[in-house]
């Protein structure tokens, strides 16, 4: 099913970079340093592996033992490697990538990942994200879904996030990272190669993001970090400066949610049960849970952590019999990311 726009990004993800030193913007390097678990696994990953990452941030998030994992747009399986290590022997990670040249820099270091860990639970397949059927990826099958800089470059964005939540399980979650546009970016713009593969003209629009996110059955999805993209060069600059870039990690669970955050008088405690979270537990950008701390949360963050891998964390104090109204806003609307908190944003 390859178009003109997938091939212009194998060509430059296949062919033109050769490592992550010759990207031309921020666009597709990683935000800010990884936590400290991350950074220790990948220590143990292949220094070519690690060269040949052009991902914008870290989508990896906690508690994954013996979860199984998809990673869509893998690339050279640097991510796949570390999630390795995170959901151990009794785990499972899938990585799907449409470029030959990328797997088989992923693909070439198998073994020597398998000895170094003690144990083998990566698998690689060549094939498009808007199309994991074909691969073999059956409907709710998948505990996680990460993704890291690649969504932007699908030319079928309704259909990936669609495919998402086919074989995301319930309860299950998409963490990714991904660039994200203030505007609707001129599709003539899509003509352009490097502003393709450098992850630019495809970028989201944040509400058409909303828009498509909701049409997939996913009502809610949270802000967790964000850093703005440079555009380092003249010229990329003046083909695409009029657009304001961000780089955004989203959380989005695969539950029935509200549009609109909701107050039902509910309280969530975190028992400082995940290994990585010994102190707080981060949810999103303004969720942050203290060890043993009662914190009033609307009803979609309630049903986010009982009905989730994340309840068995959590208790959760109250229930939806009684409706209070809407619940305060925070300061970013989770539902357009990137976009200032306004009454009719989500509070999440």
């Amino acid at each position: 099913m390859p178009n003109s726009i997938e091939e212009s990004v194998k060509d430059y993800y296949g062919r033109v970079l050769q490592s992550s030193a010759d990207l031309q913007t921020s666009a597709c390097c990683t935000a800010q340093a990884p936590p400290r678990h991350i950074a220790e696994a990948l220590r143990e990953v292949h220094e070519e592996v690690k060269d040949r990452f052009y991902g914008c941030g870290s989508p990896i998030p906690p508690a994954l033992d013996g979860a199984t994992v998809l990673d869509l747009g893998c690339g050279s399986g640097r991510d796949c490697y570390v999630l390795s290590q995170l959901v151990g022997p009794a785990g499972r990670v899938i990585g799907v990538d449409m470029t030959e040249a990328q797997l088989a820099v992923a693909r070439r270091h198998l073994d020597f990942h398998a000895e170094r860990f003690g144990f083998a639970n990566v698998e690689f397949h060549q094939g498009y994200i808007e199309d994991l059927a074909s691969v073999g990826i059956e409907e709710a099958s998948v505990d996680v879904v990460v993704s890291n800089c690649v969504l932007n470059l699908s030319p079928d964005k309704p259909r990936v996030f669609a495919e998402i939540f086919r074989v995301l399980k319930p309860g299950g979650e998409l963490y990714f990272s991904d660039v994200f546009a203030d505007r609707r970016i001129p599709p003539a713009l899509l003509q352009d190669p490097v502003l393709v593969g450098e992850c630019l003209s495809g970028a989201l629009y944040t509400e058409d993001f909303r828009r498509v996110l909701a049409a997939a059955g996913c009502a809610d999805a949270r802000v967790v970090s964000r850093a703005p993209v440079t555009l380092a060069g003249p010229e990329i600059e003046q083909k695409i400066g009029f657009v304001g870039f961000s780089s955004l990690t989203i959380r989005a669970l695969n539950l029935p949610l509200e549009d609109r955050c909701e107050d039902y008088g509910q309280v969530a405690v975190y028992r400082g049960t995940v290994p990585t979270a010994a102190h707080a537990f981060e949810l999103d950008d303004h969720h942050i849970f203290p060890v043993g701390k009662p914190v009033l949360v609307c009803g979609n963050t309630a049903d986010i952590l009982s009905g989730s891998r994340y309840a068995e964390h959590f208790d959760i104090i109250g229930d939806k019999t009684m409706h209070h109204g809407l619940f305060p806003c925070g300061p970013a609307g989770a539902t357009a990311p990137g976009a200032a908190g306004t009454a009719g944003d989500s509070c999440c």
